[in-house]
């Protein structure tokens, strides 16, 4: 911008040395010029008849032109609005961040069934959800993993973020069952199947370290992770039939009793 004005100065000064060695007898043309422009400002009559109308007109025609606003200078007032307004839209957008969202109950249960689960309520003292192991098996989807699980299992999970610790889930996304007796594959999901399970708590899983390295950039960054999990410990298998339990005898009493 300092070079613009130094640039606009001295055309200002060219300009008028052009003019002073100019004839005193102007054209016709200049002539209508200067007395279309003389009445506007009456304190330059003394110049003009001292160095010629033609002077007068360039003289007046610059200083009204450098007396107005400049390109740059409106320019320059264009981009702080600018700048402000980002600034105030940044602003903004910080506080719409910082607000947590509030999901609604219908919007809870279908992002709970897009991953894969349901929560049915907290766990009571007096119930007994934990049973002894049975010989069954299941896959289940949780999110994008799959995990084969039985009774008493526990596995660890991608947080979920609408449960608590103590809380009942059923894991609806039962793709296969499984016993010693028959197998049944789901396409891709086995109906009126469904997995129970409680949440025995929310945990961190061990730090990941990423590193990146640009050769003669001398740009290295490191970074840390650990993934939020949470702990499922399953309580029961539903959706085929469990086999039961044969008494088994010692062949030490069969003997002896023969």
């Amino acid at each position: 911008m300092a070079h613009r004005r130094c640039l606009h100065a001295l055309t200002r000064h060219a300009t008028s040395l052009v003019s002073l060695k100019t004839p005193i007898n102007p054209p016709l043309s200049a002539a209508i010029s200067f007395k279309t422009v003389t009445p506007t400002q009456p304190n330059n009559t003394r110049i003009s008849s001292r160095f010629g109308p033609t002077w007068c007109t360039h003289w007046s025609i610059s200083r009204r032109f450098s007396s107005s606003k400049s390109d740059d200078d409106e320019e320059e007032e264009e981009e702080e609005k600018i700048g402000q307004s980002s600034d105030g839209e940044e602003e903004i957008d910080d506080t719409v961040t910082d607000i947590k969202r509030e999901y609604s109950l219908e919007e809870i249960e279908e992002e709970a069934a897009e991953i894969g689960y349901k929560v049915v309520g907290p766990l009571q003292k007096s119930e007994r959800v934990f049973k002894q192991y049975e010989p069954v098996f299941a896959v289940v989807q949780v999110g994008s993993h799959q995990f084969k699980i039985s009774n008493r299992d526990s596995i660890y999970v991608e947080k979920l973020k609408f449960c608590e610790v103590n809380d009942k889930l059923i894991l609806n996304k039962v793709l296969l069952l499984g016993s010693a007796n028959q197998t049944i594959v789901g396409r891709p999901i086995v109906p009126e199947a469904a997995v129970h399970a409680v949440v025995e708590e929310h945990a961190l899983d061990a730090k990941v370290i990423i590193f990146k390295k640009k050769r003669r950039k001398n740009y290295r960054r490191t970074k840390g992770h650990r993934q939020e999990l949470t702990k499922l410990r399953i309580t029961d298998v539903q959706g085929i039939a469990k086999p039961e339990k044969v008494a088994t005898t010692n062949p030490e009493n069969v003997a002896v009793a023969a």
